[in-house]
């Protein structure tokens, strides 16, 4: 549904509400970062106006779940919860869906769309992020795919209908949730993956190789060190070759070589950026009542993609939005990698951090702790029966990210 303009722009232009009057919140994005933060802002505010502005349906759903959704016969209907309408209602705000902001003007807080314009006193930059472009040749580069989204995962769905082989490209931590899920699916599944092991920037070697066994006799075929080059129909299927020549015939190829967060509406207003939206930790950006947060953001030099990290930012942002200036202040976050054929829980250790790594391996998985000179853990992965050691070990750490 198309809902009808907030009604802030009209005010703002006949002069009776100046930007410094205006308390109504815009927050551009309905993902899990843009309806965590509304639903956080009502928990403090039930009377604040907001209006959320969406390129999309407007649909609530929960992104992680894209990634382990087939194995347990979820479609993108089962995964759909709210319509944008009930969110609305329930959330006492303004959805407008199907529209894309086309520009940011920070000097008069406005956005613009292709259709109107709107007044905020605050607003909010919930942008999420884009696949990285494969930049494949061949002639069926086109039929590579990414889900990113539910509309992808619908896509997705549907091009796997039918079909017994799947290409993952990439063997990073959603490249990995998926091929897992794609085995456990029945599919016959092959990663090709630049690392010479999965997860390589999250996971020592030892904790990489022992996901890639456990995924191997699940069923995934990997093609370590190497990268896909060109994509071509051949015979009713799809050919991929790599970059040393060999080639893999499949019927799906899945893309999932990693995000860039979305930085481009913020850049052309002139709102500085980095690798994503820089914000201070209030997730204040560079231009006066503009915030950022999720993916899109790069809040104290850090970008962080995972829901944990988003749930904290929401909740500062909501109050900090409802007068209580709030920082971001991060506890230990372990991060879940969804590979039920061998879980992994992982902390990284702070960027720089001396030290190194003392690795277990036990039959049932890997238990590799980062140790500083003195012997204090900073990091921790973790993998199959191992992962149950999470809670145990963020109790003594005191990480702060």
């Amino acid at each position: 549904m198309q809902d009808t303009p907030a009604p802030i722009l009209s005010r703002a232009r006949e002069g009776e509400q100046t930007p410094s009057a205006n308390r109504s919140i815009v927050i551009v994005g309905s993902g899990l970062a843009g309806y965590t933060l509304l639903k956080e802002i009502r928990k403090r505010d039930a009377a604040v106006p907001v209006t959320l502005v969406t390129a999309d349906d407007g649909v609530f759903y929960s992104k992680p779940n894209l990634s382990n959704a087939l194995a347990a016969g979820r479609d993108a209907a089962a995964l759909a919860g709210a319509p944008a309408g009930k969110m609305a209602a329930d959330l006492n705000a303004t959805l407008v869906t199907h529209t894309t902001v086309a520009a940011i003007d920070p000097a008069a807080h406005r956005i613009r769309t292709a259709d109107a314009e709107y007044g905020y006193g605050k607003l909010v930059l919930a942008l999420g992020a884009d696949p990285f472009p494969h930049r494949l040749a061949g002639d069926a580069a086109d039929a590579v795919l990414t889900v990113n989204d539910l509309a992808d995962y619908a896509r997705f769905r549907a091009a796997l209908a039918g079909k017994r082989r799947a290409v993952v490209l990439g063997g990073g931590l959603i490249g990995s949730e998926f091929a897992n899920d794609l085995a456990a699916a029945g599919l016959d599944v092959t990663v090709v993956h630049l690392g010479e092991w999965p997860l390589e920037r999250l996971l020592p070697v030892e904790a990489g190789q022992r996901l890639a066994e456990r995924l191997s006799a699940l069923g995934v075929r990997w093609h370590f060190g190497r990268t896909a080059k060109r994509v071509d129909a051949v015979d009713g299927g799809l050919r991929v070759t790599l970059d040393d020549g060999s080639a893999v015939d499949t019927d799906v190829v899945l893309s999932a070589i990693g995000l860039a967060p979305r930085t481009q509406l913020a850049q052309a207003a002139g709102i500085p950026v980095g690798r994503g939206i820089r914000t201070d930790r209030l997730l204040q950006t560079g231009a006066a009542d503009v915030y950022a947060m999720g993916d899109c953001a790069e809040v104290d030099g850090l970008v962080l993609p995972y829901v944990q990290p988003l749930m904290v930012q929401a909740r500062a942002l909501a109050a900090t939005l409802t007068g209580a200036p709030t920082e971001a202040d991060y506890p230990a976050m372990p991060v879940m990698v969804k590979t039920p054929a061998h879980p992994v829980a992982v902390l990284p250790p702070r960027a720089g951090a001396a030290g190194g790594w003392k690795i277990d391996c036990g039959a049932d998985g890997v238990c590799a702790l980062h140790l500083d000179e003195d012997g204090r853990l900073q990091g921790f992965a973790l993998t199959g029966a191992e992962a149950a050691k999470r809670n145990t070990l963020i109790k003594g750490l005191g990480v702060r990210v």
